[in-house]
């Protein structure tokens, strides 16, 4: 082949590759993975421009921004020329009212993929969590990626990420043409505060007796690396995201250094359930079982798609002891350093533990009246 002929047919490839490459637009793109997630796209070579969409600008100065609410129908014409859009502004704190919270997360889904659909997206990524697969005694471990959803709406957020999924199912029905793809991470870590990573902020590691935990985590860089995989079509359909294997409850109370505090069943569950209903703590005690039986995945479609962990359990666990250093949280009510001197961690527990049997005792005292 003469050197013209070669040139022609490089610069050919280069067309090909250029028009292959998506405009990725993301929502929640001001902090958080999707402020992680915008900045990588951004640099990959592998998209041609990144949308980035949220309440504020954020600091992706390459990114075209539009500064909206997800749940506002203009955002449909702010869609228009995306191929790809991850939505990733999903409210999960703990300080959040839950009705709004929910309010929230569902409008904002739903708009978002209706307002895909409209805008000729051809698919869209969202975010939830392994939690939807339930955490249960007689859970698989690993868990497969199409396991059933097995979860219920007791812990924090889950009917939220559950109502998320069902959306995401429904989406393709109702709008022909459009994918969806769905990653799930494992008990995420790295700027994370949620109900499991204040467990390792308690000053012992509640354990309910005859549990079987298994304790699986997932850094935000991997989940990151995950959604950039989804973004660019290189994988597609229900994801699970995590480190390689799990740790058993021993072995994370050894590399962590905190002894276990064991409860019987009905006493943790009873306390948790007062405990919240009283507004003592945020943490309803459908929280407790992602601490009792297993939830670990085995993410077999991204290390297919030649996706890998760049973290192991081992090591995001000793980030996430770094990162919550010095906060004292007992039964996922986080003390001040003034609660946490005068109780003294220990008997933060059981005074708040002791607060539950109190109540009962009282209730039963009036019954009798």
């Amino acid at each position: 082949m003469s050197s013209p002929d070669r040139e022609v047919r490089a610069a050919r490839n280069d067309t090909a590759r250029t028009a292959r490459r998506p405009v990725v637009a993301v929502t929640g793109a001001a902090s958080g993975p999707g402020a992680l997630l915008a900045q990588r796209l951004a640099e990959s070579e592998e998209v041609k421009q990144v949308l980035a969409i949220d309440e504020r600008r954020g600091e992706v100065t390459e990114a075209q921004w539009h500064v909206l609410d997800v749940r506002d129908p203009a955002i449909a014409e702010k869609l228009r020329g995306a191929e790809v859009v991850v939505h990733l502004a999903v409210d999960l704190d703990l300080g959040t009212d839950p009705a709004a919270r929910t309010a929230y997360n569902v409008r904002g889904t739903q708009t978002v993929l209706t307002a895909a659909a409209a805008a000729g997206v051809r698919r869209v990524v969202l975010c939830t969590s392994a939690m939807v697969y339930g955490a249960l005694p007689d859970n698989a471990v690993p868990l497969a990626e199409d396991a059933e959803l097995r979860a219920t709406a007791e812990a924090t957020g889950v009917g939220d990420l559950l109502e998320i999924e069902r959306l995401g199912e429904r989406a393709p029905r109702a709008h022909p043409g459009l994918n969806v793809t769905v990653v799930r991470p494992a008990l995420l870590v790295g700027g994370t505060d949620t109900a499991l990573t204040r467990y390792f902020e308690s000053p012992r590691l509640l354990v309910v007796a005859g549990s079987r935990p298994t304790w699986q985590f997932c850094h935000m860089e991997d989940l990151v690396g995950a959604l950039e995989y989804a973004a660019l079509e290189k994988v597609e359909g229900e994801l699970a995201v995590g480190c390689e294997g799990w740790l058993e409850q021993e072995e994370v109370e050894e590399l962590s250094g905190i002894r276990r505090m064991e409860l019987p069943s009905a006493v943790a569950l009873g306390a948790a359930s007062r405990l919240h209903r009283l507004g003592l703590t945020p943490s309803p005690a459908g929280d407790l079982a992602y601490t009792m039986h297993p939830w670990a995945v085995s993410g077999s479609r991204l290390h297919a798609a030649g996706w890998r962990p760049r973290w192991t359990n081992e090591e995001v666990l000793a980030e996430l002891l770094e990162e919550v250093a010095g906060r004292h949280t007992v039964a996922g009510r986080r003390l001040g350093r003034k609660d946490a001197t005068t109780l003294g961690a220990a008997g933060a527990t059981v005074a708040l533990v002791g607060t539950a049997a109190i109540v009962r005792r009282a209730r039963k005292a009036r019954r009798r009246v």
